[in-house]
């Protein structure tokens, strides 16, 4: 999809379907005599956040981040240790919140003892959404939207090559009519050369679906050719958000200027100072205080002892939004 399309499809207004307030999630680590945690992982630290209908909203940040604890969180696996996640449909209780994933690795996400109709099925069985003599025709009919011919259905997973199954995958996903699909890392298993077709298969979906979409990637040029918008994560705080376009090539945050910096290009030596940069993410049990960036950051100043909020960035007005007091206000 080109840039042109992307900001045509980014300007169109959309309402909101999920909201996310001041979520954290802590995990427990090792417990005394008593049962009692002895220390809790601070993974997500307050998000604050809004899913559209219809976009495709990208998460990067290094590993560690809190992208995967994200994920599992709105997968509906954990549940949040403080905050809410609110849902809003047309018709408040007509139905409850339907997220599906595709998950990175398709030959060990699909289950190998069924046969792929069963497979693309799945979620069906599982929330007994349909009735069990149409899920063959449903099956087929979601096959055939995304590239796997009809008269495959009692093959198996191995039968398929990797492109392929990544495709089944996105059809088990699609099956039962998601609210929003997850996509993580959906292409870094797969040869180069079926990257694109992956990557199209999904913007022309969708486009005739109106899917909503969270891309969860390490890979910049990836989220630059899906993404409405991107949520910039550093230790469980989201520190940039805003359009792909503002974020990606007028990047505000010190760390999201690091990440694009460390991003290798063609032509272009990495510099001493990217060599020498500290690489690690400080530990999540006991949390930074201030700025969570403040040890790593090159342009720390006496300011970022206070914790920050995300706030509008200056001089834009396009609702890009940035942790940082340098870049806020």
């Amino acid at each position: 999809m080109t840039g042109a399309a992307l900001e045509s499809r980014a300007g169109k207004s959309r309402h909101t379907l999920l909201g996310l307030h001041d979520v954290r999630v802590h995990y427990p680590m090792g417990s005394d005599w008593l049962g009692r945690p002895k220390a809790v992982a601070h993974a997500l630290n307050g998000i604050d956040l809004q899913v559209r209908a219809g976009e495709t909203l990208g998460v990067v940040g290094e590993s560690g981040c809190g992208k995967s604890t994200l994920a599992q969180l709105l997968m509906g696996l954990i549940k949040p240790t403080s905050g809410t996640l609110d849902w809003i449909y047309n018709n408040p209780g007509e139905r409850s919140s339907n997220v599906q994933i595709v998950f990175q690795d398709p030959q060990s996400s699909l289950d190998p003892r069924l046969p792929v109709w069963k497979v693309i099925t799945e979620p069906l069985f599982v929330q007994r959404s349909a009735p069990r003599r149409d899920m063959r025709d449903i099956a087929a009919r979601v096959a055939s939207q995304v590239g796997i011919r009809t008269e495959y259905m009692d093959r198996f997973p191995h039968q398929f090559s990797g492109g392929q199954r990544q495709r089944i995958a996105i059809a088990r996903a699609l099956s039962s009519d998601p609210d929003i699909i997850v996509l993580d890392e959906p292409t870094s298993a797969l040869d180069i050369s079926v990257q694109a077709q992956i990557l199209n298969l999904l913007a022309e979906l969708q486009r005739s679906r109106n899917l909503t979409y969270i891309l969860i990637s390490h890979n910049v040029s990836v989220v630059r050719h899906m993404a409405d918008r991107v949520a910039v994560m550093y230790l469980g705080q989201i520190v940039e958000l805003g359009s792909a376009s503002e974020v990606l090539e007028r990047p505000r945050h010190p760390y999201t200027q690091l990440l694009l910096e460390a991003v290798p290009r063609l032509g272009v030596a990495v510099d001493d100072a990217q060599v020498s940069a500290p690489t690690e993410l400080p530990g999540n049990r006991n949390l930074p205080t201030g700025c969570f960036f403040r040890d790593r950051c090159p342009k720390a100043t006496a300011g970022c002892e206070i914790p920050q909020a995300l706030l509008p960035a200056k001089g834009v007005e396009t609702g890009e939004r940035v942790r940082c007091h340098l870049q806020s206000g």
